[in-house]
């Protein structure tokens, strides 16, 4: 029996050598099956779009969104990124809040483009419930306040299941169903079951399948063709940069592809 868990351990180490050599090969971040239709430069003067990130806590732009980032900023879009809370669960909330300033350097986002709140009922916690229109209400103002026409943000499981992150979600579907005008373009990062989300660069090849067969439902896979990025952007949250978190970003599939999907 020892040799076929040794053949078995042999083949899982030769393809996640494949998957990310494979990932390596892109010159650029790109989108998997290449789609000019994603995210288009907007019409009339503007060229690049204006696009704002809603996450929860400082590090998660690092943790799940390096990738959309990258890409994002490689088409030449302006990305500012709005932060419901300091993180501030530990106590730590200041520092962290230093921190994320510094991984969005590394990332190429502008300080003044960067909004960390520390609203009183906004506050990080698992038992912390957040109020749904509260939520909608901030996102309206920094979208007047920095003319954006496309949201990016989790979807309703958030990735890791956390409630603050199931929050935004359903406070960025309570402004978009109160935006009569119907301006802002809006799309989620989908969920990954267990097994995809800690296969690291493997999830390419499944990722861009189901991207390349979506027929109801636009999907697009982002490839990060430099995960060192997202490594280093992560490294810049010193205080979360603890062993289990290095093992997450190392074996996470977020850190090399994100799946976005319409909201």
């Amino acid at each position: 029996m020892g040799w076929i868990w040794t053949v078995f351990a042999a083949g899982a180490v030769l393809l996640w050598a494949i998957s990310l050599g494979r990932i390596l090969s892109f010159p650029a971040p790109t989108c998997v099956p290449p789609c000019p239709h994603f995210m288009p430069p907007l019409r009339g003067d503007r060229r690049s779009r204006n696009v704002l990130l809603v996450v929860a806590h400082p590090d998660d732009e690092s943790m799940f969104f390096a990738p959309t980032i990258l890409f994002l900023k490689s088409k030449g879009h302006n990305i500012h990124i709005l932060c419901m809370s300091q993180g501030n669960a530990d106590g730590h909330g200041i520092t962290r809040k230093e921190e994320l300033y510094h991984a969005c350097g590394t990332l190429k986002i502008p300080r003044e483009q960067v909004k960390v709140l520390d609203h009183p009922k906004l506050q990080d916690g698992f038992h912390e419930k957040w109020d749904h229109g509260l939520l909608a209400e901030l996102t309206m103002e920094h979208i007047q306040l920095w003319a954006i026409d496309t949201i990016v943000t989790f979807d309703s499981y958030g990735v890791s299941g956390h409630p603050n992150h199931q929050d935004v979600h359903h406070g960025i579907c309570k402004f978009l169903h109160g935006n009569r005008q119907g301006n802002i373009e809006a799309w989620e990062l989908a969920s990954l079951n267990i097994l995809r989300k800690y296969s690291g660069p493997l999830d390419i090849w499944l990722s861009s399948l189901i991207s390349s067969s979506s027929s109801k439902q636009p999907i697009y896979t982002l490839v990060n063709s430099s995960p060192s990025r997202s490594y280093e952007a992560m490294a810049a949250h010193r205080s979360q940069w603890v062993w289990f978190r290095r093992l997450f970003v190392m074996f996470s599939s977020y850190t090399y592809i994100n799946v976005l999907q319409k909201l």
